[in-house]
This record gives C-alpha cells, sequence and structure tokens, in this order.
C-alpha cells in the first residue's frame, strides 16, 4: 500500500517571493499542462492503430491483403463493434438496392476469422430467436386454458 502512495507522488517546488494560491494553481496548471505535452509528444512517436471503418484510400495504404464480401444484410452496425475489437479495418461499398461491397483488412488471418465468426453467431443467435409477440400470444393461450379451483376453503386451525 505505502509503495501504491509513494509511485502516486508528485513534487512540484516552486519558487517566488509570497506563496500565495494564485502561484500554486499557477504552478498546478503548468505542471498539467507539461504532463499534457509529454503524453500529446508519446501519441505522436506511436500512433495506436484502431479497427473499424476506414475510407477505401486509407485501406489500400496499408500493408496487408485487401478482402472483399458481397453482403445483402444492410445491418454493418453490429459487425462495426466486433470489428473494432478484433481491429478489422473495413470500407462499405453500396453496389446496387440492398447489396453491398465490404473489404476487409486485418493485422492478422486470426483476427479476421475470429471476427467473422463472431459476427456470424451473433447473427445465427439472432435468427434462432423466438419473437416476443409469439411468447406473448403463448402465455395469453396458456392463461385462457387454465383451469382456476375457485371454491372458497375455510378450514379452522387450532
Amino acid at each position: 500500500m505505502q509503495e501504491e502512495v509513494e509511485n502516486r507522488t508528485v513534487s512540484l517546488i516552486i519558487s517566488g517571493s509570497k506563496f500565495s494560491g494564485r502561484l500554486l494553481k499557477s504552478g498546478i496548471s503548468k505542471y498539467l499542462a507539461h504532463r499534457k505535452e509529454v503524453k500529446a509528444q508519446k501519441s505522436r512517436d506511436h500512433p495506436v492503430e484502431h479497427g473499424g471503418r476506414v475510407s477505401m484510400a486509407e485501406l489500400q495504404a496499408q500493408k496487408g491483403d485487401l478482402r472483399r464480401l458481397d453482403i445483402s444484410d444492410p445491418s454493418i452496425k453490429e459487425f462495426e463493434r466486433i470489428a473494432r475489437q478484433h481491429e478489422v479495418k473495413y470500407s462499405v461499398y453500396k453496389v446496387g438496392k440492398g447489396k453491398y461491397q465490404v473489404f476487409f483488412k486485418a493485422p492478422s488471418e486470426e483476427a479476421m476469422t475470429a471476427a467473422f465468426e463472431k459476427y456470424s453467431q451473433k447473427k445465427l443467435e439472432k435468427a434462432n430467436r423466438p419473437s416476443v409477440l409469439k411468447k406473448l400470444g403463448q402465455f395469453k393461450e396458456m392463461v385462457k386454458h387454465a383451469v382456476v379451483d375457485r371454491t372458497k376453503r375455510k378450514e379452522l386451525e387450532r
């Protein structure tokens, strides 16, 4: 516990003739600006690659082989979350009415297959799921045909 506190401690040396709240505030704001600049410099040196929807030009500029898939399902939003998880980059083009071409690129073959498997599994689960209206209709029928014992019973307790 003590080591965690020591690792999070910041030493800030402020020199001035009279120490006031304004001086402390300006010192802390300069320190925070310095930390922000250091963090920005690190992100410029090592940009983080994320998956998701990108333009076709960006997709072609990257290394790796480009794959194409023809789909007729317009619900590409479901795939977007899965693509970001597996760092798969893709671009969508509308070919005709209800027909799309999707171009893919992934850092590895395993990431691409894992993303496709997860997406297809979600689509199959959604297709096999019974509708809520059908379930409601079944429950209504069960309530209509339920046998209800409406006789009142009086029992004496002793």
